[in-house]
């Protein structure tokens, strides 16, 4: 018996944004699809208007997969996970031994097809990988402006500062995505009509 998909389906139980009063929770399922969609978007985006040659369905299962090993460390705050350059490091070995942990729940025939997905470390990878790492930044901006849209002030220098991280990417595909595509987020159903 193997567990690796019935770990894989906890993450709808890990919240994110720990440290923050949320109007709505968002766990990490939500996040992960919602980064996903937005990875192959920029992919898209890319290959359409910037002259690229990526995979967009390879960025979105990149993307799918990018926080997996939060299962099993759950969803450390940002603040805390970049404070210096030891917690970072520490960290990091956290989420190596994480995905060993995660690989072990697989049979040896599946596990080299899950490894490439969660190391993601190919050629072809280290070019979707600030495509992915973009579209991770912009579903928490859009975090940020549900909460703000609630009445949730709580969220507005995240937004302001997710913003920057963005932009400072420099991703003509991200800044793309930010002009034409965020400003729908803030508007209801049928304004989006």
């Amino acid at each position: 018996m193997f567990h690796f998909y019935a770990v894989l389906s906890r993450m709808k139980y890990i919240n994110r944004w720990g440290l923050m009063r949320n109007t709505r929770e968002e766990n990490l399922c939500e996040h992960s699809f919602e980064t996903a969609v937005i990875a192959h978007a920029l992919a898209v985006l890319r290959n359409t208007r910037f002259g690229g040659n990526v995979n967009p369905e390879r960025a979105a299962l990149l993307a799918l997969y990018h926080d997996a090993t939060e299962i099993l460390t759950g969803d450390l705050p940002t603040p805390v996970k970049y404070y210096n350059p030891e917690i970072r490091s520490a960290y990091a070995e956290v989420e190596k031994t994480a995905r060993k942990k995660l690989l072990s729940l697989l049979p040896a025939d599946l596990k080299p097809g899950y490894e490439a997905i969660l190391a993601a470390n190919g050629e072809s990878d280290r070019k979707l990988l600030p495509l992915v790492k973009a579209a991770d930044k912009l579903s928490a901006v859009i975090k940020c402006m549900e909460e703000k849209g609630a009445g949730n002030s709580e969220f507005a220098k995240a937004e302001v500062a997710l913003r920057q991280a963005v932009a400072d990417m420099h991703l003509p595909e991200a800044d793309c995505f930010v002009e034409e595509f965020l400003p729908s987020y803030q508007l209801t159903l049928d304004e989006q009509d």
